[in-house]
């Protein structure tokens, strides 16, 4: 097998500081993956069909510029705390804390500056690349200074990202990767083509603010339930829903690593997803409306991408039964996500 290279160059500079944005590629003989280092995030990713023909099959910006206007996170890390906190309030150790609010009435992945919207510090390793970065004590109102690692390697036709962190103080913590799919490529219009499977029994149900209700609800005779694989489309039209953008709670035996499996039969490509966290955020690109140009001009509309990000619980930091998404100093945070690619 040839081995992994990985090259650096310039993507851009910031236009605040002058201060450069980097672009590692990491390249084997099947995957091709660039990830620059403003938010730690995936740009571009070509994989091979069954016929051996290439496609970028993230969505995103060919120039730093996009990725500095507003956008959807497209392929960045977000944290301190992936997806919603309620009302951007939570209490820990007798203390109230009060969050940035800039998803309807609740704080979404990290708040208005969050770690998508930091410059990393990179350091090259030979199949990847580390990115670190210092939040400070009390940034976006979250307590304790956290140091943060996400490493990204390539292994033949997997990659894997992998978070650690280290905190002085009690703090709420939830790393992501938000990379928008689409199997067909980047450009290619809407998913509704692709099959689905996510092994969970469960899942949470949310209000119309989208938070978790509390309860854990079991997927059985639900649109929720794809444990065998289900043509996206198909499902959408069955059940008359909208899209998900829903918390699967993951079900993994010791042996088992990859927690969903999405395939676009038309090209042979497929995407597994494996995760030691116990959720997996399954989202269908909702909330694009077209309006955002993307790479080669390309445009973006409702439903032409789909995430997995692999998380811990929304909100539970407010949610005693859910699994404790609190670091404590002493601890380390320490998650591994996995994303297979294949083509048949």
């Amino acid at each position: 097998m040839a081995p992994v290279t990985v090259t650096r160059g310039l993507f851009g500079r910031l236009p605040s500081s002058g201060a450069e944005v980097e672009k590692f590629q990491l390249k084997s003989e099947s995957v091709t993956v660039d990830i620059i280092s403003l938010g730690c995030t995936i740009t571009a990713l070509q994989v091979h069909d069954r016929k051996g023909e290439t496609a970028d099959v993230v969505l995103g910006f060919d120039s730093l510029e996009g990725y500095l206007n507003k956008h959807p996170y497209f392929g960045a890390v977000v944290g301190r705390v992936a997806n919603r906190i309620a009302k951007g309030n939570f209490s820990l150790e007798g203390k109230e804390y009060q969050l940035a609010i800039n998803n309807g009435p609740n704080s979404i992945h990290g708040g208005i500056n969050g770690f998508d919207k930091k410059l990393w510090t990179p350091e090259v390793l030979p199949n990847g690349v580390r990115f670190s970065l210092v939040s400070e004590d009390g940034e976006e109102g979250y307590p304790g200074e956290l140091k943060v690692w996400v490493t990204y390697t390539l292994d033949r036709d997997e990659l894997t990202v992998n978070y650690k962190a280290q905190t002085n103080k009690t703090t709420p913590i939830n790393l992501t990767n938000h990379s928008y799919f689409n199997l067909a490529g980047h450009g290619a219009g809407s998913v509704y083509d692709h099959e689905v499977s996510i092994a969970a029994e469960s899942y949470l149900p949310v209000d119309d603010t989208m938070i978790p209700t509390g309860e854990v609800a079991s997927v059985q005779g639900t649109c929720f339930d794809l444990k065998k694989p289900v043509v996206l489309g198909e499902q959408l039209e069955k059940f008359q829903i909208d899209g998900f953008d829903h918390n699967f709670c993951v079900t993994l035996q010791e042996e088992q690593r990859y927690c969903a499996r999405i395939s676009h039969p038309p090209s042979g490509r497929s995407l597994e997803v494996g995760t030691t966290l116990p959720g997996v955020q399954f989202y269908t690109a909702n909330f694009l409306d077209g309006s955002l140009k993307g790479k080669e001009g390309a445009v973006y509309p409702k439903h032409s991408a789909f995430c997995l990000e692999t998380q811990n619980w929304p909100d539970a930091v407010n949610k005693p039964n859910f699994p404790d998404g609190l670091l404590r100093p002493g601890e380390e945070y320490n998650h591994t996500a996995w994303f297979k690619f294949s083509a048949a």
